[in-house]
């Protein structure tokens, strides 16, 4: 049974259609990524999942109910998300972590002592235990991205949306990411749907790899399947043989 299932669905933004047709469902327990080149709608359909951009037409299920009845502290225990750009936060580590209990929190209340038992085993879950008093302002990019990691865990979410989660970090922060996320994958069984520009990234973390080019899923299926030359050149607008060159384990 499908988790999450996108039907017919047409997404954009100020009546302009950005992709339709869309027919995709999403298992739990699986990592996910959503390949495409900038501009191609990756974020679009993120926030339309999200709900903070509405369907151009089509539908949303989650757990077998239309994602529009869900109310918004509802469907954020069920989804987490980890944005490509964040804010800056003049909070300590603790504080910021403490936002993921929000959906949990009545009006004007304050996280108790089992909130902030769930933030301090998020930042466990991620190794960051350490970073618990400091100013999260203070840490570099790599560091700030792992504690956003731990935020959304401690939502306790069934699935896990990332937007481009290595973007602006070092080829370092990069690995260190993406190796707490087949981590976190592993471990807990949490379903994971990112996006990416960077075919490479796909090989080393996802279950399942889809292709997204002008409005349309090009291809899903297994990573080792179909990130060929064929559809890398189709996508991201290149000469095969330009991607044959910087792609040597690619057929």
């Amino acid at each position: 049974m499908s988790f999450l299932s996108l039907q017919n669905l047409a997404i954009g933004y100020k009546k302009k259609v950005i992709a339709d047709k869309l027919n995709i469902t999403f298992s739990e327990k699986q990592i996910v990524c959503l390949l495409g080149a900038n501009g191609c709608g990756k974020t679009t359909l993120l926030k339309t999942i999200l709900g903070l951009l509405p369907p151009m037409s089509g539908e949303i299920y989650l757990n077998n109910q239309n994602l529009k009845h869900y109310p918004t502290p509802q469907l954020a225990k069920q989804i987490a998300y980890v944005p490509q750009a964040h804010r800056h936060f003049n909070f300590s580590v603790q504080n910021v972590v403490l936002m993921g209990r929000n959906p949990y929190l009545k009006w004007y209340q304050s996280p108790n002592s089992c909130d902030k038992e769930i933030a301090q085993m998020a930042l466990a879950q991620i190794g960051i235990e350490h970073f618990l008093t400091k100013s999260f302002d203070r840490l570099s990019g790599g560091e700030q991205q792992l504690v956003l990691i731990a935020r959304a865990l401690a939502q306790q979410p069934k699935l896990l949306i990332m937007d481009e989660p290595t973007s602006n970090l070092d080829f370092g922060n990069q690995l260190r990411v993406l190796e707490k996320i087949k981590q976190l994958n592993a471990e807990t069984q949490l379903g994971i749907l990112m996006t990416t520009h960077q075919p490479e990234q796909s090989l080393q973390v996802a279950d399942r790899t889809l292709l997204f080019h002008q409005g349309k899923i090009l291809a899903d299926d297994i990573p080792q399947r179909i990130l060929t030359v064929q559809n890398l050149a189709k996508i991201y607008q290149l000469a095969p043989a330009v991607i044959q060159k910087h792609f040597h384990f690619m057929a």
